[in-house]
């Protein structure tokens, strides 16, 4: 299985480089693993919902370009559908045995995803109600799949 992690901006900070570095390296027994960076768009203080939309689809057209017309699109999203660990394995596991080859996931940037983004998902997929740094989501979306194929291989870890 190919997984892509496709998503908005760079990560900074040096303690979630350590810890995506850490899981991409777990990952690396279970799946081809590639994280795609696009570039994130300057927000102004106080942007007006016009340039936040604005932001938002130039952000898109850049993720547009990068899915692979194989993927099967997975956008986090808020309102998107929440599974526990198991479900995610289930989920990533039925995907394989459809035929499925390739995943992408989808972290948006600071202001979410646009609207041309999400409707190109094959599925939307939530953490929670809460909202994340992007930094961070990255760092929780890698140890969940992490975690799912754990539990797919039948392997100690997520309890």
């Amino acid at each position: 299985m190919r997984i892509s992690i496709l998503c908005v901006g760079k990560v900074k900070e040096k303690f979630y480089r350590d810890a995506i570095d850490e899981f991409s390296k777990r990952l690396s027994r279970y799946c081809k693993l590639e994280i795609i960076e696009v570039a994130d768009e300057k927000t102004p203080d106080n942007a007006s919902d016009i340039e936040v939309k604005q932001i938002k689809d130039k952000e898109g057209e850049r993720i547009l370009k990068n899915i692979k017309d194989d993927a099967y699109v997975v956008t986090l999203c808020i309102d998107g559908k929440q599974l526990d660990s198991e479900e995610l394995a289930d989920k990533i596991a039925l995907l394989g045995v459809q035929g499925t080859s390739h995943i992408c996931f989808i972290i948006g940037g600071s202001l979410g995803l646009a609207d041309a983004v999400v409707k190109r998902a094959d599925y939307k997929l939530s953490f929670s109600k809460m909202t994340f740094p992007h930094q961070l989501m990255r760092v929780i979306l890698l140890e969940q799949i992490y975690r799912a194929y754990r539990i797919i291989n039948k392997e100690p870890y997520h309890k």
